[in-house]
């Protein structure tokens, strides 16, 4: 039977608590989490606790919320665990004087095989560079980000369907069984750790934060682009694109699903062409955009048929 050591998990969004209950599922006990401070949402703009807050308080453990990583109310919490190993799942940067605290280390899973992809966005950036093969590694964490010694990678097929969405349960499913391992055989000092290797600089693809700017659909490139933007952020937030309604009204269309094809055709980019009941493709460069599921401005998602059946008489326009 395996004795764990003291073991404390920082995180934040749903992806992170997926990591945390697989761990506990396979007995790997935690000490304590560490999370971001409850953050104002929706309307009524009231106070939301992160998806690790609620899961930890459910299982009963206790919960860090630091604005400043080195505040000295923190610190001592986290001498009060003595973690002798830490783990890291979508959390922000650690100072040196947390990720070097245990005698263990501090491990980072990452949504990538690094070093392609270090950044705040590798699932979503995988996907508007069109990957057909993405991955998981955890590593230590050191002074750069995502540049620490690899303990373990595993690759994850990435399909023509997927969105960020069901690619982000594929990674989980697979870093969840991913960081088990890898705290297993740090416990059991059975390691072998892997410089990243970078052959050409050149080569290395980044996943920066996502901007609003990487939202927009731009209709002049191919199908293949648009479509893999449109699925990078899908269900959320949401590629996007200007609409103008016949009575001059400029409203911003959310697309979250939509096919791709290529075919001749003499529209300028940003055509529509629709029934006005059932289809709307929109012609892109070197083909065309078949919408499918939507979100009007201030409107809730529909399917492709509602938007049409709501459309004022005239429908809309795609702005130049």
């Amino acid at each position: 039977m395996t004795t764990y050591p003291s073991i404390v998990f920082y995180g934040t969004p749903e992806f992170a608590s997926g990591i945390l209950q697989y761990m506990l599922e396979k007995a790997i006990p935690v000490t304590g989490v560490v999370t971001a401070p409850d953050k104002p949402a929706g309307r009524g703009r009231k106070l939301r606790p992160s998806p690790v807050k609620l899961f930890a308080g459910e299982k009963g453990i206790p919960v860090a919320q630091p604005v400043k990583l080195k505040d000295p109310a923190f610190l001592e919490q986290l001498h009060t665990w003595r973690p002798e190993l830490q783990v890291v799942v979508a959390f922000r940067m650690l100072p040196e004087v947390i990720w070097s605290y245990p005698r263990l280390g501090t491990f980072n899973l990452h949504a990538s095989l690094l070093p392609q992809y270090r950044g705040a966005a590798p699932i979503q950036w995988a996907l508007l560079n069109g990957e057909k093969e993405t991955g998981v590694t955890t590593f230590f964490i050191n002074h750069d980000i995502d540049t620490g010694k690899i303990i373990m990678q595993e690759k994850v097929p990435v399909s023509p369907e997927d969105n960020a969405g069901t690619l982000s349960d594929k990674l989980l499913q697979t870093g969840a069984r991913l960081t088990v391992k890898t705290i297993r055989a740090i416990i059991k000092g059975n390691i072998i750790l892997q410089d990243q290797q970078i052959t050409d600089p050149a080569m290395l693809k980044t996943a920066p934060r996502i901007t609003k700017e990487d939202l927009i659909i731009n209709w002049n490139e191919t199908p293949e682009n648009i479509y893999n933007r449109i699925r990078a952020f899908s269900p959320w937030p949401g590629a996007r694109t200007k609409i103008q309604t016949r009575d001059g009204k400029i409203l911003i269309l959310k697309i979250f699903s939509a096919t791709a094809r290529r075919e001749p055709h003499h529209y300028n980019p940003g055509h529509v062409l629709t029934d006005a009941k059932t289809y709307l493709d929109v012609a892109v460069k070197e083909g065309y955009i078949s919408l499918r599921e939507v979100q009007p401005e201030s409107r809730k998602r529909m399917k492709i048929q509602d938007f049409l059946r709501g459309l004022p008489p005239g429908g809309f326009t795609l702005p130049a």
